[in-house]
């Protein structure tokens, strides 16, 4: 244990002698890997002191919501890897984790040259993106997948990734990301890191999907017809069993539960039938008014002022 000023570091995940007391800690990283679990004391009352990350979510068991998921140490590995190939934690000298349960992430001691990654609890995630953003504080969030849009702050870089994440508690959540680290791009999709979070997960394996010629006609056609309320019937003399196509052979493929070809004519009555079926789909399809037509001209006039600044 070595004493620094006022704060307590712990890297060999004993606690400090004081257990009954209050304390406010967060937990830091270098960038060596070296973790620390950082005491400040002081008056405020915070969570109890703890041996290490890990060990204190185990007392948080049998927990399924977004605000409750401990990141598993090999995704947060990748991230980090993530970030040094992007040179965007070169030059920090600490790394910061503050979202502990019952712990102020707004009274944790952010030194100059330190960097917050971390996975926020999400129903506050608006709050603490805000937060840091008006501190000029370094961050790298996780963040819900499909609400990643909904923190509104316009200084901050969206990372839309939409992985698959399995938590330390067994929840398994779509997860996006956002951050300050990369300067005036607003949003961007990134499929390298997408690969390797999707990756961890075994059952996550992209299986191809099949299409066949109109001439085929599966169980799942008809079904999928029959949910929209189209109904279709095929005579017996306009039709064929067939257990695979010729085209299958190739691939050691067959036509799950097996297919009928039809004849050319059945086969444009199928193309029609399923048009309809598609557009009896329950979906809204949503305009831009006028007033958002000319904030699209505002932008463009924007870009176009800004290149010829630039040339």
């Amino acid at each position: 244990m070595t004493e620094h000023s006022n704060n307590i570091f712990l890297s060999d995940g004993k606690m400090a002698d004081d257990r009954k007391t209050n304390n406010n800690f967060h937990k830091t990283t270098d960038l060596f890997g070296e973790t620390k679990i950082v005491f400040k004391q002081g008056k405020r009352k915070k969570a109890n002191t703890l041996f290490e990350y890990d060990d204190f979510i185990d007392k948080f068991e049998d927990k399924k919501t977004t605000d409750d998921c401990y990141t598993p140490k090999n995704v947060y590995e990748i991230i980090l890897d993530y970030l040094k190939s992007k040179g965007k934690i070169n030059g920090f000298e600490e790394i910061i984790r503050p979202f502990f349960p019952n712990n102020d992430y707004k009274e944790v001691e952010y030194k100059k040259g330190s960097i917050v990654i971390d996975n926020p609890p999400f129903s506050i995630f608006s709050e603490i993106v805000r937060f840091y953003t008006k501190k000029e504080i370094p961050f790298f969030l996780f963040a819900p997948h499909m609400t990643v849009f909904n923190h509104k702050v316009k200084e901050a870089n969206i990372i839309v990734v939409g992985a698959n994440i399995i938590y330390e508690n067994g929840a398994k959540v779509p997860t996006s990301f956002v951050s300050n680290l990369f300067g005036d791009i607003r949003v961007f999709s990134d499929f390298n890191l997408y690969q390797k979070l999707e990756a961890l997960n075994k059952s996550s394996v992209s299986l191809p999907k099949y299409e066949y010629p109109q001439e085929v006609l599966t169980v799942s056609d008809l079904t999928y017809m029959l949910q929209k309320g189209i109904e279709f019937e095929v005579r017996k003399t306009d039709s064929i069993y067939v257990s695979k196509i010729d085209d299958q052979k190739k691939y050691g493929k067959t036509i799950f539960g097996g297919g009928l070809l039809i004849n050319k004519d059945k086969a444009k009555e199928k193309a029609k039938a399923k048009e309809k079926a598609k557009a009896k789909e329950n979906k809204i399809v949503f305009k831009l008014s006028k007033r958002e037509d000319e904030l699209l001209d505002k932008i463009k006039e924007g870009w176009e002022k800004n290149k010829r600044k630039r040339d």
